[in-house]
């Protein structure tokens, strides 16, 4: 994946403009494996290229706990702190400064590129299967 710059003037997200991609079938979607976790631990990560927080994510007794880079800074700390979020936990990790991302919290996202945490219904248990 390659880095962009957003320009949130330009609104590159704006629903009303942004085309669709190309079908792609159910395939790729079924091998993802997205799972719900609790953000047990965010730490500032001022090594980032671009502003992001160190999250710690708790995935159930299967996967445990694993670390993400996630660029949520317009959220505090303690609005991620004890949140359910939405991973992708089968993507591999990346090395970004001197820190391991291992896997992907899902957000939606404003005209602006402005990243809007994905909403869990319910007290779904850590490692729960997002289907």
């Amino acid at each position: 994946m390659t880095s962009h710059v957003i320009d949130p003037a330009a609104r590159p997200y704006d629903p009303a403009t942004v085309a669709t991609k190309p079908e792609a079938g159910v395939e790729p979607l079924a091998a993802l494996d997205l799972r719900v976790g609790i953000v047990t631990a965010v730490a500032p990560f001022p090594a980032a290229r671009k502003p992001a927080w160190q999250l710690t994510v708790d995935l159930g007794p299967v996967l445990g706990e694993r670390r993400a880079s996630a660029q949520l800074t317009n959220y505090d700390e303690h609005e991620l702190l004890g949140r359910r979020v939405v991973c992708a936990v089968n993507l591999g990790s990346r090395r970004i400064a001197d820190f391991t991302s291992e896997l992907l919290v899902l957000a939606g996202l404003e005209a602006d590129g402005t990243p809007r945490l994905l909403e869990i219904d319910g007290e779904l248990p850590p490692g729960s299967v997002v289907a």
